[in-house]
């Protein structure tokens, strides 16, 4: 056997534990590294989502406060000499020059004839809000981009709206501070007056009533200058043509018609729905009975129509019996228009037509009107802020130009208007000129006589149409009953002629940072 010496192994591995304890350390670190890298990116980012987001709301904040000054406590202009030194032909609208602002921001110079209005709004659109840590301020300014005044029916005033652009800043300080710019548009349009042949505001059942033989269809007074829109051939002969259309009725409850003959040429506008006996707990849209119909079918009210209120005139007018011994306020003249006692009889009982001229732009100051025997009382256009007006005995009211607006108070008077008496009641057929607006909750009794064209604005009285005859124009109350076959022909020309002030909005918003 031969001796064999075994080779010695040799370990090139010595320190290789301490070279992968080196790269974990090295992993680590890295990894320790990244997340504290991150950690810190994640706080900026929350602290910048912070700021900025109390930025914006400090912005918003400045957008409200000049809205709601704008809304609650700016007044616009409401004289002629207030509105005419504003250039409205022009968007933004101007004055002195250069656009209408309103600013409480430093950067941002007002425009504004008063100072008074000027220094409400820098207190009303700039702050801080109370948020703790950093102060967080705002400051905002407003344009006016365009401004119209109009005769808005629903009020039965003068009223003017405004579209403005806001544009606000909030700002939060500190060590990282941030600038939001908020912008906003508040805008209130013109829209045309929702009229009907007939519209009830109450909600219940039978708040529109018709029987007898009542009916609705339309004309169009914008085409009696034209021979064919008369039942006679010529211009002024007869009566306006009708058509068995657009005689719609609205309500906020329920339309009850019966009779044979009684008919509403056109829709039914309603937010109630069905058809059948109404009652106090199930109220429908349509009760029929005796071969009653509505032509034109049912349109569902996604919610009720609500009316304005009129506003009662300031100052509100004398009571007790007219008495023209002395001119009363606001007229021009007053005169008989022919052959009677002049200027100094009493109007009551009078037999010869007595006329009122009012001065332009002033309103007419009457107490209570009361026109029996025969008497005619001829009216000029204006307005006529009076607290009753009642005819009887065949009396007239003669419209020798239009329009003829009356705002009735109605002080201590169950029926404050009652035309029930009346022969015939401006004969121009355009009803546009005989408007009556009376916002209390008395009686308001109408007669079609021999001619009458008349607006009625009455949003809280209970109406009454009777006497058998037509009346052309339109008709607005809290209830509506209409019996002995009183028939409306509903003026197509009137929703062109009359508009309102829509629901301001504020709409346009969009946001940046600065």
């Amino acid at each position: 056997m031969s001796n064999v010496t075994p080779r010695k192994m040799t370990r090139n591995d010595e320190g290789v534990a301490l070279v992968l304890a080196l790269c974990l350390v090295l992993v680590a670190s890295v990894v320790g590294a990244s997340l504290m890298l991150l950690s810190q990116t994640e706080t900026y980012a929350s602290l910048n989502y912070r700021t900025m987001t109390q930025a914006r709301y400090a912005a918003e904040a400045g957008v409200h406060g000049a809205v709601n000054y704008l809304l609650n406590a700016y007044a616009p202009p409401a004289t002629d000499a207030d509105y005419g030194v504003f250039d409205t032909s022009k968007s933004p609208v101007q004055w002195n020059g250069a656009p209408v602002v309103l600013s409480s921001n430093p950067a941002v110079a007002s425009n504004y004839p008063v100072t008074a209005t000027v220094t409400a709004f820098n207190a009303a659109a700039g702050g801080n809000l109370g948020v703790g840590g950093p102060n967080v301020g705002y400051q905002a300014s407003a344009t006016m981009m365009s401004m119209t005044r109009f005769y808005d029916y629903g009020s039965g005033a003068q009223k003017v709206i405004q579209t403005w652009n806001i544009t606000a800043d909030g700002t939060t300080a500190g060590a990282r501070p941030a600038t939001v710019e908020v912008s906003a548009t508040l805008e209130q349009q013109k829209v045309a007056f929702n009229m009907y042949a007939f519209f009830a505001t109450n909600n219940q059942c039978g708040s529109l009533s018709f029987s007898g033989g009542e009916f609705t269809d339309s004309y169009d007074s914008a085409q009696l200058g034209n021979a064919s829109a008369w039942s006679g051939g010529a211009v002024g002969v007869g009566v306006p043509l009708t058509t068995a259309n657009n005689g719609n009725a609205g309500t906020n409850g329920n339309l009850t018609e019966s009779g044979s003959g009684t008919v509403v040429h056109g829709t039914l506008s309603t937010p109630r729905t069905g058809v059948g006996k109404c009652s106090s707990g199930a109220i429908d849209a349509l009760s029929q009975n005796g071969g009653a119909t509505v032509d034109g079918g049912l349109v569902q009210l996604p919610q009720p129509v609500a009316y304005q209120t009129p506003a009662a005139p300031n100052p509100l007018p004398p009571t007790g019996n007219v008495s023209l011994n002395s001119c009363p306020p606001g007229l021009a003249t007053c005169s008989t228009c022919s052959g009677g006692s002049p200027c100094g009889t009493d109007v009551t009982n009078k037999t010869t037509g007595v006329e009122i001229t009012p001065i332009a732009g002033a309103h007419v100051l009457l107490g209570d009107i009361r026109l029996t025997g025969g008497s005619t009382l001829h009216l000029k256009a204006g307005v006529y802020d009076v607290n009753s007006i009642s005819l009887a005995g065949n009396s007239n009211v003669v419209i020798d130009s239009g329009p003829v607006v009356f705002n009735v108070v109605g002080t201590g008077v169950t029926n404050p208007v009652d035309l029930s008496g009346g022969l015939e009641f401006n004969t121009t057929y355009n009803p546009e000129n005989f408007q009556i607006i009376y916002g209390g909750t008395g009686g308001v009794n109408v007669s079609g006589g021999s001619a009458a064209a008349l607006m009625v604005y009455a949003p809280n009285a209970a109406v009454k149409l009777t006497g058998g005859s037509a009346v052309y124009g339109a008709v607005l109350g809290s209830t509506i009953t209409d019996t002995g076959g009183t028939g409306v022909h509903y003026d197509r020309h009137l929703p062109s002629e009359f508009a309102t002030a829509w629901n301001t909005m504020l709409s346009s918003f969009s946001w940046k940072k600065q």
